[in-house]
């Protein structure tokens, strides 16, 4: 017997524990992970701004806004 689309749908939801929706966060090694790959983003782009390129230019930026006439 086929089931009516309200059961069919009801029963795509359910997982192995029942109706899912049980696990409200992040566990620990998630946490874990997350705060690994912010720490890496970090260091990325700490690496980026510290570089004799960007350097160079926001210095030359500076200047410009500093010299300009009023």
């Amino acid at each position: 017997m086929r089931q009516s689309t309200p059961g069919r749908l009801r029963t795509l939801r359910r997982g192995p524990r029942g109706i899912r929706g049980g696990d409200a966060g992040m566990t620990t090694s998630e946490y874990a992970m997350g705060t690994i790959a912010a720490c890496a983003l970090a260091a990325v782009l700490y690496k980026i701004v510290t570089s004799a390129v960007v350097t160079d230019a926001l210095t030359s930026l500076v200047r410009r806004a500093l010299d300009a006439p009023f």
